[in-house]
This record gives structure tokens, C-alpha cells and sequence, in this order.
């Protein structure tokens, strides 16, 4: 949820776009937090008014299961109404796991013989229905960004499933990742997208992106070495991609705006040439020489050099 408002935010100020939130299954509590906090931002003015950036649909857990099951396709026409006025509008349910769920008990409802695990026999066709209407026009563009909850962390569960075979990109977030304090806790190892291709992104942005991913598996497959026998017994080859490897997870840390009031800390908003150059500058040994805690909670590659200065100022 937390990654949602960062990036309905993000959209709202940098880009100028228009975002249109569904919350499907969502708390009471947390529909009224987020109308609240949209307003205190600034994305939204009080009562809806001229200059607001974002519109929310609610279909809570405290309704019957048929509103549960609706609310995702009435947000879905909302954004189609500004797609079609000439918007690029982003479109972010959270949670279409709940739209699964409340499919299912509406299903059960009805005296449908359930399928896998218990959901619905029409979970395919349902999800497609509300899936493959998310389309771009000539006049404007509808994204998609879905929280997807899954259960019991088996990401082979028919709900979650089905919903990934809809996706471009999946980004998951990683309790390990969130116990190390590093948040987003996203793993780029789990993540995958079909746009990272050197045709749409560019060859420099794909390769820095794939050594990257490259240091993070070796790291990986070293930890047991490590846990077992320690640092002493890797090859100096292995400690300088530990060592690099460590940089890059705490570089992958971001200060949010939304979490400003939690953190204390100003959120950061890093453009994509910024970041493809401090990643492949990590990658490349740029900076070995500097300390872990520098790239940890930073923007920029420049913010890190900055902060590993304050650091050995402080140190000294």
C-alpha cells in the first residue's frame, strides 16, 4: 500500500498524470488514512475539487461480497472516462487478490462447483474481463499497477497465478529484504518484466540492469559459504563481489515522500539516467572505496559520495 501512494504521488507531481485507485477488499481504516493523506500531500484538494489528481473507488471488506466483486470494474470505467477525455491515467487496484476472493464467495453463493483450492470455476474468465480491459487508445493510455497478495507466499496459487499471466512486470517484495531494514523491500532477483529488453530500454540500461542482477546471485549463492565458514575462506574475486553486492542492496533503498512522517527523512525522486549511472559505477568498482552505510537511505550516486564524506568527517 505504501508503495502505491509513493508512486500515485510520484505520478500526481512529476508527471502531471491522473491516477484512479481501486481499493477492493481494502480496511475502512485504511481507505479513510489514504483519503486523508492524498489530501495532506496534495494530490487531492478537500472534497474533491479543481486540482485534484486522483480518484478513489471503494468496495471495503465490511461489503457483501457482490460490491467486492464490482468495485474493481467500476474503478476500471473511471479510468477509462479519462483515458478517453485525452488522459494517460494510472490505474492501481489494491487488492486484486480480494477481487479473487470475493469472485469466489459469490461464486459459492450461487452453488457453483468449485475448482483448484476452492475458488471460482470461471476464475480465468473473470480475471480476463477485468484484466483485458485495461488497454491504450489513440487518445489516451490506461497503466496498471496491482497489489497482489499471495497466499500462504505460494506464488503458484491459482489467484496470484492467473493474475501474473496479465502482468508486463512483477515486483515483489521480500520479508527477508524488509527484516534487513531496507525498504522498498523489493527483491530484483524474484522481479521480472518483458520490457527489460535492450530494443525498449536501450543496451546500456539492459546491460547495467543484468550485471547487477548477476553480483546479487553470485552474493546469493555465496551466503551459505559465508554463514558456514565466514569471509576468511572466500576467494578475493568473491569478497569484492560481497562487497559490491552489499552496496547495491543498500543502494536499492529509497527515502519515500509518503513515509516522510514515519522516517523523518525527505523522500527522493531519482530519474533513470541517475540511476543507470550510480548502479553501473557500483558494478563497475567506482566506488569500493566507499562504506556500506553511504549508499544506505540516499537519491543519487552523488548523494552516497556526499554522505560517505559527511560520514569520515564525522568519523574523524
Amino acid at each position: 500500500t505504501v508503495l502505491i501512494q509513493e508512486l500515485i504521488n510520484n505520478v500526481a507531481k512529476a508527471h502531471g498524470g491522473f491516477s484512479v485507485f481501486a481499493g477492493v477488499g481494502e480496511r475502512t481504516r485504511e481507505g479513510n488514512d489514504l483519503y486523508h493523506e492524498f489530501i495532506e500531500s496534495g494530490v487531492n484538494k478537500k472534497g474533491g475539487g479543481q486540482g485534484s489528481k486522483a480518484a478513489l473507488v471503494y468496495g471495503q471488506m465490511n461489503e457483501p461480497p457482490g460490491a467486492r466483486a464490482r468495485v474493481g470494474l467500476t474503478g476500471l470505467t473511471v479510468a477509462e472516462y479519462f483515458r478517453d477525455q485525452g488522459q494517460d491515467v494510472l490505474f492501481f487496484v489494491d487488492n486484486i487478490f480480494r477481487f479473487t476472493q470475493a469472485g469466489s464467495e459469490v461464486s459459492a453463493l450461487l452453488g457453483r462447483i468449485p475448482s483448484a483450492v476452492g475458488y471460482q470455476p470461471t476464475l480465468a474468465t473473470d480475471m480476463g474481463a477485468l484484466q483485458e480491459r485495461i488497454t491504450t487508445t489513440t487518445k489516451g493510455s490506461i497503466t496498471s499497477v496491482q497489489a497482489i497478495y499471495v497466499p500462504a507466499d505460494d506464488l503458484t496459487d491459482p489467484a496470484p497465478a492467473t493474475s501474473f499471466a496479465h502482468l508486463d512486470a512483477t515486483t515483489v517484495l521480500n520479508r527477508a529484504i524488509s527484516e534487513k531494514g531496507i525498504y522498498p523491500a523489493v527483491d530484483p532477483l524474484d522481479s521480472t518484466s518483458r520490457m527489460l529488453d535492450p530494443m525498449v530500454v536501450g543496451e546500456e540500461h539492459y546491460q547495467v540492469a543484468r550485471q547487477v542482477q548477476s553480483i546479487l546471485q553470485r552474493y546469493k549463492s555465496l551466503q551459505d559459504i559465508i554463514a558456514i565458514l565466514g569471509m576468511d575462506e572466500l576467494s578475493e574475486e568473491d569478497k569484492q563481489t560481497v562487497a559490491r553486492a552489499r552496496k547495491i542492496e543498500r543502494f536499492l533503498s529509497q527515502p519515500f515522500f509518503v513515509a516522510e512522517v514515519f522516517t523523518g527523512s525527505p523522500g527522493k525522486l531519482v530519474d533513470l539516467a541517475d540511476t543507470i549511472k550510480g548502479f553501473k559505477g557500483l558494478c563497475a568498482g567506482d566506488y569500493d572505496h566507499l562504506p556500506e552505510a553511504a549508499f544506505y537511505m540516499v537519491g543519487g550516486i552523488d548523494e552516497a559520495v556526499e554522505k560517505a564524506q559527511r560520514l569520515a568527517a564525522e568519523a574523524a
